[in-house]
């Protein structure tokens, strides 16, 4: 991944997300067009408002994410990569770039996501970026009760300039 480039989400892009974007096996559970609500959701650039994010690289759409701010200080994530990028080891820097570039535009002091409890690959890579595992709930979607992880980090500090090599140190648990 190179030349990131983070930018509200476009119309065309978030129709290609909805649309367009399959994933295998158990992670079906993540196409847009699984849940209804969801797929609304992305496609309507009035529910999206200023949450939706799509992340580029070499002016290519490789993912998005989501941010809720609702609580002071808190900023809940959600994010999503392309199908075919997914299980090859980008996940580190994806997540790396859209915190770096959330940390310079919210004031939060901790960041939350919320996974299903069969995404083991994510979970490790989550834990990798320094997300603490905080506890688990179920809740309804997709048409199903699934089992989710709530992760937790709180920011205690995060230089922007730091290297590549540094990077698995900008969040901290305080």
């Amino acid at each position: 991944m190179k030349n990131i480039k983070i930018q509200k989400l476009s119309q065309c892009h978030a129709e290609e997300i909805a649309n367009e974007w399959k994933y295998e096996g158990i992670y079906k559970f993540y196409d847009a067009t699984e849940d209804a609500e969801d797929y609304q959701e992305l496609i309507s650039q009035e529910l999206r408002g200023e949450r939706y994010f799509e992340v580029l690289s070499e002016d290519q759409l490789i993912g998005f994410f989501v941010v809720n701010d609702s609580i002071p200080k808190v900023l809940d994530y959600g994010l999503g990569m392309k199908p075919e990028l997914t299980g090859h080891g980008n996940g580190k820097i994806f997540i790396q770039k859209t915190i770096q570039y959330i940390l310079e535009n919210y004031d939060v002091e901790k960041i939350t996501l919320s996974v299903a409890l069969f995404n083991k690959r994510a979970i490790k890579c989550y834990e990798k970026c320094g997300f603490i595992k905080e506890k688990e709930f179920t809740m309804e979607t997709n048409g199903l009760y699934i089992a989710l992880l709530k992760c937790i980090e709180s920011v205690e500090s995060y230089n922007k300039d730091s290297s590549e090599e540094q990077n698995d140190l900008f969040i901290k648990t305080l």
